[in-house]
């Protein structure tokens, strides 16, 4: 029976060596294939296959997130390898979302204003993307400028998103009363856990800890309410929520 599980593992592998040529994979993935016949071919199944096979949405999204974790810059090499062949404005707005997702918020925010140039300027999910790589490039004066010409155009695109990420830009160009009637409207427009934690989040980052306290009790009420699913959905969230707070206790 050992035997006959070893040649299984190698059938397997087989198989996966197969689709990665078939596939044009990266050839790596046939000395890990064979280095390790099971490990190898369970890890290029969740990474390679799966993601390609025919999946309904939800298990797709499951798949993805594991292959992200398996491969975390799969999407950014391949994005600016598809840019660095093809440097087509669809590759540009590819690789711009890849290099902000990857953390590159320099590059992304360089990406996305070149998107901007040429003839998707009057694109709002460009804009919206250029104006969170702005963000997180501190560069936040560009981000509201976004943000303003975005809701000028189109005061419902992306309504709730757009007023957080507007107060947020604001705080990070140093106009706080500006920011902090963004969050009041945001918080009276849209009522969200998001809305409520983003205003606590910079009432305490300001030295408002009377605001966040009052903010708090309710997020409290309704994290105890969430499953499990919904508070691994809102993790990032929650730890910057709880570091500010912990920094007025």
């Amino acid at each position: 029976m050992a035997i006959f599980g070893i040649g299984l593992h190698v059938l397997v592998a087989l198989f996966f060596a197969v689709h990665v040529i078939r596939s044009g994979q990266q050839m790596y993935w046939l000395l890990i294939l064979f280095s390790f016949p099971m490990l190898g071919s369970i890890v290029y199944f969740i990474a390679i296959y799966l993601p390609n096979s025919r999946l309904d949405h939800g298990a797709r999204k499951v798949v993805a997130a594991a292959a992200r974790t398996l491969d975390p810059t799969r999407e950014l090499r391949e994005a600016r390898a598809a840019f660095d062949y093809t440097p087509t404005a669809q590759n540009q707005m590819r690789l711009a979302a890849a290099q902000l997702a990857a953390g590159d918020a320099d590059g992304a925010t360089a990406s996305y204003e070149a998107c901007l140039q040429g003839p998707f300027s009057g694109d709002l999910e460009i804009r919206y993307g250029a104006a969170c790589a702005n963000v997180a490039s501190k560069r936040a004066q560009a981000a509201v400028g976004h943000l303003e010409l975005i809701r000028q155009r189109d005061p419902n695109f992306r309504a709730e998103q757009v007023s957080l990420l507007l107060a947020q830009a604001l705080a990070g160009a140093g106009r706080q009363d500006e920011a902090k009637a963004e969050f009041e409207f945001a918080l009276a427009r849209f009522g969200s856990f998001a809305a409520r934690a983003e205003f606590a989040i910079w009432a305490a980052a300001t030295g408002d800890a009377a605001l966040a306290r009052q903010l708090y009790p309710e997020l409290e009420r309704t994290m105890a309410r969430w499953n499990g699913a919904t508070r691994d959905m809102n993790a990032a969230l929650i730890r910057r929520l709880n570091s500010a707070m912990s920094g007025i206790r």
